[in-house]
């Protein structure tokens, strides 16, 4: 079972939004802020790991210690001026 995953925030000038580029099977999030960004990031991403990269097989057998994946959440390296 994959135990790391990572999160980067991506921006495009042209829509003016930060839009995510992800290893977690279903997030997708664009924000017009950072700080918005990492909201839902941190409200969904553990949850659709769980969702969709874990069985129950998995989940009932392993312990929990063990089931707990780590985010790398990356945020763009250049400021952005708004």
């Amino acid at each position: 079972m994959k135990r790391a995953f990572t999160v980067k925030a991506l921006w495009d000038a042209e829509a003016e939004i930060f839009y995510s580029e992800s290893d977690i099977k279903g997030l997708h999030i664009e924000a017009a802020t950072l700080d918005e960004f990492e909201a839902v990031m941190h409200e969904v991403a553990a949850e659709l790991i769980v969702a969709n990269h874990m069985s129950a097989a998995e989940i009932a057998s392993i312990p929990l210690r063990e089931l707990l994946p780590t985010i790398v959440w990356v945020k763009p390296i250049v400021p952005v001026a708004a």
